[in-house]
């Protein structure tokens, strides 16, 4: 039985129905990690002693009596990769990056504590972007991920572990993080569904911060169906994180199937201009075709802020970052270079625990945030910030959902873009501004263009992820079933 091309839904359903164990399911995906994982380079750890006995536990338990101890049985049994910035107890949790290699979780973050309680064995942790930034997955220290679909070709990032391991069909579902669009920009390049949840939806506490006002987990599937499970486990307010809303979280297994008769879909005019290729374009524009076919009416909104998103974004994620980033000095935890004297082991730890597009960024951060340079950059970002996220508003008055490319190219070449930061970062233009107006977003495959995926992002507003569910499912429907490359 080929496991590694079900869904986490179909695997759900079968562990529940006692067809198979999760044993035999969590052995059947580390048997596919031990075959392709050489190719991939997806994950940074794996766990299968640890993976195995969580889920003979499981087994054990798998009656209907003890299965009320546990807070659902969405995914109960099911395996689970998480991103490698999302601390786990006893577990190595590096963020990627020479500085944290020693680094074992001493504590569960609360998505991970969520897992457990409903049941999921964790299988083991993503490879990433070192601190989650990049977009290709070229920033670990640990090794490059490749595109399942091309392995000379990255699979976008900083979540591009997560996303290759589940085309690869190495892990049924995988957490990711998406600071500005971590996770779905990787999830157009693989093919796979990717949702970023509303700021504060999911408690970002034991989630290593990059941007703090950006950040925010969110997860990565096969199918529709397979996110709304996952996020029916995770989110939820919590205490621990100042940050959480305490807003009630829907059944959004109940929303998946609801008619799309009447809801109006808004195309922003300025994500369709000059940049986005013309191949992409027109999968794009056939997929708001089969929406109007579904019933939904189409409008085009204007967010005339967008064109500042890249500059406002990289100014304030940067500042955040170089915030954040200090606290990683060689005398706490991580990696020590040297004893001599406390400023050149600040020094030394620093230089050699960090990669260069870490230190890019912590270097662009301190500048902004600098004496008679925070007015001119730093403040100016967060009014513009402001403004972006007043766009998103009015045009959301207007229609209900908004719909835009992911990313203006298919997965680029390996080392492509590497000598022109610039570049790389406008790998990011259709999705920062997303993270910036703390709204949901959803990227959906919608086709191919040279053999390549191709997705369609779906944004929301606040806390309607149900809505978004709803879309991208009843999309599904009329796509087409995805066949995704074997190995």
């Amino acid at each position: 039985m080929s496991l590694y091309k079900k869904t986490a839904s179909e695997i759900a359903e079968m562990i529940k129905n006692k067809e198979i164990t999760s044993e035999e399911v969590t052995k059947s995906f580390l048997d596919r990690i031990e075959k392709t994982e050489e190719k991939i380079g997806a994950f940074s750890n794996v766990f299968p002693e640890k993976a195995l006995d969580e889920a003979k536990k499981y087994d054990s338990e798998n009656n209907e009596e003890a299965r009320k101890n546990y807070d659902n049985e969405l995914l109960f049994g099911v395996p689970v990769a998480l991103k490698d910035n999302i601390v786990s107890k006893g577990d190595l949790t590096t963020a990627a990056s020479k500085i944290l290699k020693n680094y074992v979780g001493v504590y569960d973050a609360t998505v991970v504590g969520k897992l457990k309680k409903a049941g999921t064995p964790i299988i083991g942790k993503a490879n990433m972007d070192e601190f989650a930034m990049g977009s290709s997955n070229e920033n670990s220290s640990i090794k490059s991920v490749s595109n399942p679909w091309d392995l000379t070709r990255v699979p976008g990032g900083s979540s591009g572990g997560s996303a290759a391991m589940v085309a690869a069909g190495q892990a049924p579902i995988a957490l990711g993080s998406d600071t500005g669009g971590s996770i779905r920009q990787p999830a157009c390049l693989t093919g796979t569904v990717g949702i970023k949840p509303t700021y504060g939806r999911v408690s970002r506490y034991g989630l290593m911060a990059f941007g703090s006002s950006l950040d925010q987990i969110g997860a990565l599937a096969k199918s529709t169906e397979d996110l709304a499970r996952l996020l029916q486990i995770i989110a939820g307010y919590d205490e621990k994180d100042a940050t959480s809303v305490n807003v009630e979280v829907p059944n959004y297994l109940e929303s998946l199937n609801n008619d799309l008769k009447g809801l109006k879909i808004g195309i922003p005019k300025e994500y369709f201009a000059e940049g986005l290729d013309e191949n992409i374009k027109k999968v794009i524009m056939d997929s708001v075709e089969k929406l109007k076919e579904l019933g939904a009416e189409i409008k085009e909104v204007s967010l005339p802020y967008s064109k500042y998103a890249i500059s406002t974004y990289y100014i304030i994620s940067s500042a955040e970052a170089a915030s954040n980033l200090s606290r990683y000095d060689g005398v706490r935890y991580g990696v020590r270079e040297s004893n001599e004297d406390v400023e050149k082991m600040y020094v030394e730890s620093r230089t050699k625990g960090f990669g260069d597009e870490v230190k890019r960024r912590i270097m662009i951060g301190n500048y902004v945030l600098s004496s008679g340079f925070y007015d001119a950059y730093y403040k100016k970002a967060s009014q513009v910030r402001r403004l972006i996220r007043d766009d998103f508003s009015k045009a959301l008055k207007e229609v209900d959902v908004l719909l835009t490319p992911v990313s203006p190219t298919t997965a680029f070449k390996k080392g492509e873009k590497n000598a022109d930061p610039v570049q790389m970062y406008l790998a990011d233009i259709y999705t920062v501004s997303v993270n910036m107006a703390g709204l949901p977003a959803i990227s959906v495959p919608a086709g191919f263009v040279d053999g390549l995926p191709v997705g369609i992002q779906l944004i929301g507003n606040y806390f309607r992820e149900d809505l978004l569910f709803n879309i991208s499912h009843k999309f599904e429907s009329v796509r087409g079933e995805i066949e995704y490359p074997e190995f």
